[in-house]
């Protein structure tokens, strides 16, 4: 039988375990061997009943105990493995891998403080095992120490210079840090080793996205895709990318029915009857997002559900990140249940949706980070939408609505999406006046001698089409200059490109503010040393462009010919400041020349900025919360006569 186990005969291992097993139903070993063959052969389920007979047999044996609590940990049964590894450490509490696991699986349960001790009793025992320095690094970047597990990751590497799986965290965590080029690195050492590593591969697109190398990036998740060709976080990125990139709407449409053909195909039974009751008091309104939190998610999220009507709507959250901080807190209470989907595989997530009984699931993610779009191909409810988060069409058949407004998606544009659109009759999304008291500043031009033109975007989204009309206004306003704020620009090799590409258009770097990430407030005061915020193009800020109006600074934002690219221009309409938006980049750059002419018109606008925009459609969360509510019943109201024809449909 060991001979069959070492030549790799695991079918022949197993029946000749399991004979002997039958035969001396009394020997624990037997029931072991059976279960080791059927665990590598994947067939997990009749493992862990081959396991549990040997335990009863021999309870107080650790290693049974072990491979019991192993296999639950391998079919998801968390609570179980970490029950099993923690008795098998009470048997003997001096076997680093027993340790190791205890703290994976508490991992896995967010216990992360846990975790790391777990991990350093396993170090105790064996100071070589490369693999809990890695772990620990992990659970260190789920507890926000980043400095902290980049060193755990690198002694990892130290003892294990091709450890992979080290490589690409190390890389994750230099990203976060703000060290891209170093993050490049470290990605490109991990695919050196293993050009199949499809994390890696996505690891490193996401840093050169960031850096504004969108060719690059693409290359890299079409090549990690050609590898693994359903892996979903690579076509989200990749759709992501495209749209900082300015493909068009044809190219992204048809990427998106790609990935919902990928998804669709994984959700083997989607449901096809619900709990909830068709003609209910209230509707149960679930949302999916990453960022119900301190995100620009949660800053348009927050004032919305305080408004909405608790007798008509009843709330479910369904984050998908681990993260529970102060705006977490503070919106906690506006919903029912609060239900993290973190731990959860897709089917999972689906059947815990399922069971609550929710009348509409919302996405609030789209292909952006932490999405779980592959849980909507289940249709754990009867009718689900996207809204807010993102910008395009997700792809996903079963999402039926993408909530819009007039100005983001006008007649004629519905074929760039495969969901029916919804349009709120003024704004699609409501912005939340940021809790502090921070006053609106004077004009800083007078005092300063010159025009201070800003843009605290993201910097991938300076395109080289950005940098052109930008550098053309600067020539023609010899008394401006430029100040850029983003967390790219904490890296020095950042700095210096950006200076360069400036450079190249006759900008002196002298004319160039650059500043790196700072607290919430510290960044709001920096627009005290703004006169005019300049909006990327195609794709243009949200909560920065709300920022800047509400600190009294105007935006001049660019007409485009998709959701995206027409964001600002709807926030513009919805604020009121209609003269503010360029048809093209030649009007974009002679209005940027003319306001900047005009500073007795710039101080009066800015001393009355900010209570122009709060009673504003894009503020006044009161009245889009009824706006929100309508088109909430008007899309539950659709499918009920979509569903007329389905007698079943409902089971509650």
């Amino acid at each position: 039988m060991d001979a069959l186990f070492t030549q790799g005969h695991l079918g022949q291992a197993e029946a000749a375990a399991r004979n002997l097993a039958d035969r001396y139903s009394h020997i624990h070993y037997l029931r072991m061997a059976t279960g080791r063959a059927l665990g590598q052969m994947g067939r997990l389920g009749e493992a862990l009943e081959q396991f549990q007979r040997a335990l009863d047999l021999a309870p107080e044996d650790p290693e049974t105990v072990f491979h019991v609590a192993n296999t639950h940990a391998h079919l998801g049964n968390l609570e179980a493995a970490r029950d099993g590894f923690t008795r098998a450490l009470e048997l003997r509490p001096d076997v680093a891998v027993v340790w190791g696991n205890l703290g994976a699986t508490l991992g896995k349960l967010g216990d992360n403080v846990r975790a790391v001790e777990c991990f350093r009793r396993a170090i105790a025992i064996d100071p070589d095992l490369a693999s809990a320095h890695n772990n620990i690094g992990l659970c260190l970047a789920q507890l926000g120490h980043t400095e902290e597990a980049r060193i755990s990751y690198e002694r990892a590497l130290v003892l294990d210079p091709d450890f992979t799986m080290a490589h690409c965290n190390l890389g994750a965590t230099l990203a976060k840090l703000g060290r891209s080029e170093a993050a490049v690195a470290s990605f490109r050492k991990t695919l050196a080793i293993d050009p199949r590593f499809t994390e890696a591969r996505v690891g490193l697109a996401a840093v050169l996205g960031l850096l504004g190398r969108f060719t690059e990036a693409e290359d890299e998740l079409r090549l990690a895709l050609r590898y693994s060709p359903n892996h979903c976080a690579a076509h989200s990125n990749l759709l992501m990318c495209m749209n900082y990139s300015g493909r068009s709407a044809e190219t992204r449409l048809d990427e998106a029915r790609r990935y919902g053909r990928i998804v669709a195909a994984h959700a083997a039974a989607p449901f096809a009857s619900w709990r909830c009751p068709s003609a209910p008091m209230r509707l149960r309104v679930g949302f999916v997002s990453g960022d119900l939190r301190d995100h620009a998610v949660g800053y348009f999220l927050e004032s919305v559900l305080a408004n909405l009507d608790g007798s008509r709507i009843e709330l479910y959250a369904y984050p998908t990140h681990p993260a529970f901080d102060a705006l977490s807190a503070r919106i906690r209470p506006y919903f029912r249940e609060w239900r993290p989907l973190v731990h959860l595989d897709d089917e999972g997530a689906a059947r815990r949706i399922h069971a609550d009984g929710i009348h509409l699931l919302l996405d609030l993610s789209g292909h952006t980070a932490d999405n779980r779009l592959p849980v909507f191909a289940w249709r754990p409810a009867p009718v689900q939408a996207t809204w807010l988060g993102y910008f395009a069409t997700s792809g996903v058949e079963q999402i039926d609505w993408l909530v819009a407004d007039p100005w983001c998606v006008p007649d004629g544009h519905e074929g760039q999406f495969t969901e029916r659109i919804w349009r709120l009759p003024e704004t699609r999304m409501c912005f939340t006046a940021p809790r502090m008291e921070i006053r609106v500043a004077d004009l800083p031009a007078p005092a300063a001698g010159l025009v201070t033109y800003g843009c605290f975007n993201n910097l991938a989204k300076m395109n080289d089409a950005v940098v052109a009309v930008w550098s053309a206004i600067l020539r023609e306003v010899p008394a401006s200059r430029l100040f850029l704020k983003a967390r790219q620009l904490d890296d020095g090799p950042v700095r210096d490109s950006v200076r360069e590409r400036f450079r190249a258009h006759g900008v002196a770097p002298e004319r160039l503010l650059l500043e790196g990430q700072s607290s919430r407030e510290q960044y709001l005061n920096t627009y005290h040393r703004v006169d005019i915020a300049l909006d990327p193009f195609p794709f243009p800020g949200g909560a920065t462009s709300a920022e800047a109006l509400w600190m009294g600074v105007p935006v001049i934002a660019l007409a485009g010919d998709c959701l995206i690219a027409r964001q600002g221009y709807g926030m513009l309409m919805n604020a009121g400041l209609a003269d503010w938006i360029a048809e093209d980049t030649a009007d974009y750059a002679r209005r940027a020349v003319h306001f900047a002419s005009d500073l007795q018109m710039l101080a009066k606008l800015r001393s009355t900025l900010r209570e122009q925009v709060l009673g504003s459609p894009l503020f006044d969360a009161a009245r889009f919360a009824r706006h929100f509510e309508a088109a909430l019943s008007g899309m539950w109201a659709a499918a009920q006569v979509r569903l007329s024809g389905q007698p079943d449909a409902y089971q509650g």
